[in-house]
């Protein structure tokens, strides 16, 4: 089968950091699908791994975790799907990637992708939408009710990436909270206020004046998506006595002052969305059940896709230029690409 992966980690502009490969056709274990892949998206993860990890000696590493596609082949203990189902998910970042012609997943991740979006359309939201809801909903225990936590206000920081554009459009929908998003740039700026933003600040300029410019004085929540150890303090700042903070990057401790916290008893917690697929907890199909949701949300045109931009085919020439936009950290929304050459 087709497929694009790397031997070692390697710089983006470097052709061999990412190679148009064949692989053998995987086979479904029992609780597993085999699809035909459609369409993918990167995400920062993506970069991360291509840019920390290798491959095994004399193999190959297979990135992506983002897929639509059809089902092929069902495992012996699978129940839930049959072959012709077309699904999405996210996948598990101890296996091989999406990036490749067919896929094995676990059925306890997917769900049947809605009927309302294509496939790059419907690629570009499982992982995104996974860390929003897993981050606001299990980290944060906000209450998914349009009726509770009036009065509250969420600032949502880097707010225009994948993550932030779901998260920004389940607060509105799924809660009563104000929610402040950041971004810097005029196109991100707009690109959040239309996805519900009630109000949007600029997270290269400080923060709490911009905020009490508003009216607002403190936070109850701090949903922080890229560089936390620059925005610690002030974050710390913001926050009311007993607020908490949840972040999914991966900050310099050194440049984290816990202590920051004490204080005001604030709480701290970390979104991770392969958490439940690499310890193949016991309630791993919450994800599936996530996804299940989410179609509904879409169907019913409460959530959107936050496809931003279809840059082609599934190779490893767009992939890296995939790579390369993640990588500037100035692209809006999810970069897509669909079928294989």
């Amino acid at each position: 089968m087709h497929a694009v992966g790397y031997g070692q980690p390697l710089p983006v502009e470097d052709p061999r950091s990412l190679v148009d490969i064949e692989l053998p056709r995987p086979v479904p274990l029992e609780r597993d699908l085999l699809v035909r892949v459609s369409a993918v998206a990167v995400n920062p993860v993506d970069t991360k791994v291509r840019r920390r990890d290798g491959a095994a000696p004399g193999g190959w590493k297979v990135l992506g975790w983002d897929a639509v596609g059809v089902v092929e082949a069902v495992g012996a203990r699978v129940s839930r799907f049959r072959p012709g189902d077309r699904v999405w998910y996210a996948g598990a970042l101890d296996r091989d990637g999406c990036n490749a012609e067919w896929h094995r997943v676990d059925e306890r991740l997917v769900a049947v992708a809605p009927t309302c979006l294509d496939d790059g359309q419907a690629a570009a939201l499982p992982l995104t939408a996974i860390t929003a809801w897993e981050l606001l909903f299990d980290r944060l225990r906000l209450e998914p009710d349009p009726a509770l936590g009036r009065g509250d206000h969420v600032l949502v920081v880097g707010a225009a990436g994948g993550v932030g554009s779901i998260a920004i459009q389940l607060l509105r929908q799924l809660t009563g909270r104000t929610v402040i998003a950041t971004a810097s740039r005029p196109e991100s700026q707009a690109w959040v206020r239309d996805l519900g933003a009630h109000h949007v600040i600029d997270h290269h300029q400080p923060l709490r004046p911009q905020l009490e410019a508003l009216g607002f004085d403190a936070v109850q929540h701090v949903v922080s998506l890229t560089h936390t150890d620059r925005h610690f303090p002030a974050l710390a700042d913001l926050l009311a006595p007993q607020g908490a903070l949840a972040l999914i990057d991966d900050p310099d401790p050194a440049a984290i002052d816990l202590r920051l916290l004490k204080k005001k008893s604030l709480s701290l917690h970390w979104e991770f969305m392969f958490t439940r697929s690499l310890f193949q907890t016991a309630d791993m199909d919450r994800q599936g059940a996530l996804l299940e949701r989410l179609a509904q949300l879409v169907l019913e045109g409460r959530i959107r896709s936050t496809l931003a931009q279809r840059l082609g085919p599934i190779d490893a020439l767009h992939l890296r230029r995939a790579h390369a936009l993640v990588e500037s950290h100035t692209s809006i929304g999810k970069v897509v690409l669909e079928k294989f050459r």
